[in-house]
């Protein structure tokens, strides 16, 4: 779906979907709900330097998967009586809170949840919300993962290493 990279050109993050296609309007569209989950991969970084090499940007965790997760959920969703003027500030605020909820995967408003990651099982910090659900959690192998859905059950996911991304091209 995504690729992120810095201003060097190193890929930071990126991101798979699976099952239909995300929109903004899904079920106002078709009448169905939409069945979708996105698999964003953050790599572990605990120094990253600027692209320009004089400075240090903040360490890649767990929050910046969860982050992307829900800030990803969140360019898919909003309520559909909302008109495009009032879109940006409800989009800014959402986007605020889930900075405010990334930075507190250890609060109330996440629960835990197992899934297995190349078969092995990895806690995940998880929450729904109206929109669909988001999760996040770091893998054995230490990548940050962050998934995000709606439509389907995130009880019912599994990870595992794509060996070759030529299949999503």
């Amino acid at each position: 779906m995504q690729v992120g990279t810095g201003a060097d050109g190193t890929v930071e993050h990126g991101s798979t979907g699976h099952g239909d296609e995300p929109s903004v309007r899904g079920e106002l569209a078709t009448g169905e709900k939409e069945r979708f989950a996105v698999v964003v991969t953050v790599a572990a970084n605990p120094l990253r330097r600027s692209g320009d090499g004089t400075g240090v940007l903040e360490a890649t965790s767990v929050s910046s998967a969860a982050w992307l997760a829900g800030s990803g959920l969140l360019a898919y969703s909003w309520p559909g009586q909302m008109d495009h003027t009032l879109r940006d500030d409800w989009l800014e605020q959402q986007t605020e809170a889930a900075w405010e909820l990334a930075d507190h995967l250890d609060g109330p408003d996440w629960s835990t949840l197992s899934l297995p990651v190349d078969g092995e099982p990895t806690p995940f910090h998880y929450r729904e919300s109206e929109f669909g659900w988001v999760l996040a959690g770091t893998t054995p192998a230490g990548v940050h993962l962050g998934a995000y859905g709606r439509g389907m059950s995130a009880y019912g996911i599994g990870f595992a290493v794509i060996g070759d991304l030529a299949a999503y091209e």
